[in-house]
């Protein structure tokens, strides 16, 4: 293994986070089975004033395991120096077969902690705690998800070698590649921005019509977690390529690099916003007839889906930026 501050905080950080989680799950169970908030019992009474400091812990260290994503994938590119043929986090990445299936149990552990973080936001807005049950269930769902995690984690860098010849992101995302990166690498430019301004307009128009009536939230939860999907795939297949501006070059990290101003980092974070949020306005929509939701969920799924609109018109803005203002066109494509 390579000894280096980023990759100990990495493990550290993961194992922090994984114990305490499957800890709170432990407790959990205490809550599924025994929570009873008519109950004036010993148990019930300490039941409620530990929910609150784990709730609080937990939310915590959610929201540091939404910024080790990033700082995994930085890591990545930081590292890629020491491995011949890795140009970016791609062949870093490509150095073992832990590498990916590591870097997407972190992308989908990112977007099921945001949701829990929503969840919990939500119970938290009533005064009987009507979600807790459900709440330490899905929290008992993403602890395995994050001690999964934490084992690739440490599967990944454990074999990580500094002889090891990789892969540059050119063969890995390229369209002859028979992968997935391969296959969004291959999609055609003009039907995906087609599809891409079509999706953006759908979500807008349904997103405008939760903020006017208050419904449509769980439909409005499909199209962004629809659209989220669909963006990272069209960031491989046309976004990179109009950065960078070299039709063969979709390599979704390279967008990180300070050659391109880092531009990657805030087209990340706005399509993670959008994709979350617009996910949590559709999840607490089921809760919204709640006699102690009635008026919170509502009021709740506006902001999320303000949130959503917003974050995906910025990734929008920096998709189609180069777009407008460059002179590279995709001819024939």
């Amino acid at each position: 293994m390579i000894l280096n501050p980023a990759i100990i905080a990495q493990i550290v950080g993961s194992l922090l986070i994984t114990l305490y989680a499957l800890y709170a799950s432990l407790f959990g169970f205490q809550i599924v089975n025994h929570w009873n908030i008519q109950s004036g019992s010993e148990l019930q009474l300490s039941l409620e004033r530990r929910t609150y400091l784990i709730s609080t812990v937990a939310a915590h260290l959610f929201g540091l395991s939404l910024f080790s994503t990033f700082l995994f994938i930085y890591t990545g590119d930081h590292l890629h120096p020491l491995f011949v043929g890795a140009m970016c986090t791609a062949g870093t990445l490509n150095v073992n077969a832990y590498g990916y299936p590591l870097l997407t149990m972190k992308v989908l552990n990112f977007f099921l902690c945001g949701l829990w973080l929503i969840v919990n936001h939500t119970d938290g807005l009533a005064a009987d705690y009507p979600l807790i049950k459900t709440k330490y269930r899905f929290l008992s769902v993403i602890s395995g998800m994050l001690a999964l995690e934490t084992l690739l984690t440490l599967g990944y860098f454990r074999l990580l070698r500094a002889d090891v010849i990789t892969s540059c992101c050119g063969t890995l995302f390229s369209s002859d590649t028979a992968s997935i990166a391969g296959d969004m690498a291959a999609l055609p430019a003009k039907a995906t921005k087609v599809v891409m301004l079509i999706g953006f307009i759908l979500l807008l128009r349904f997103g405008i019509h939760l903020q006017l009536t208050g419904r449509g939230g769980r439909l409005f939860g499909w199209i962004s977690t629809a659209f989220f999907i669909f963006g990272l795939a069209s960031v491989v297949a046309v976004v990179s390529v109009y950065y960078y501006e070299l039709p063969t070059h979709h390599c979704p990290f390279c967008l990180l690099q300070g050659e391109y101003h880092y531009i990657g980092y805030p087209l990340y974070i706005a399509l993670f916003v959008g994709g979350i949020a617009g996910a949590g306005a559709g999840v607490i929509d089921r809760w919204k007839d709640l006699a102690s939701l009635r008026q919170a969920v509502p009021r709740l799924q506006k902001r999320l889906g303000l949130w959503s609109m917003l974050g995906f018109a910025v990734f929008i803005l920096i998709s189609i930026y180069p777009m407008v203002f460059s002179d590279f066109r995709l001819e024939g494509y």
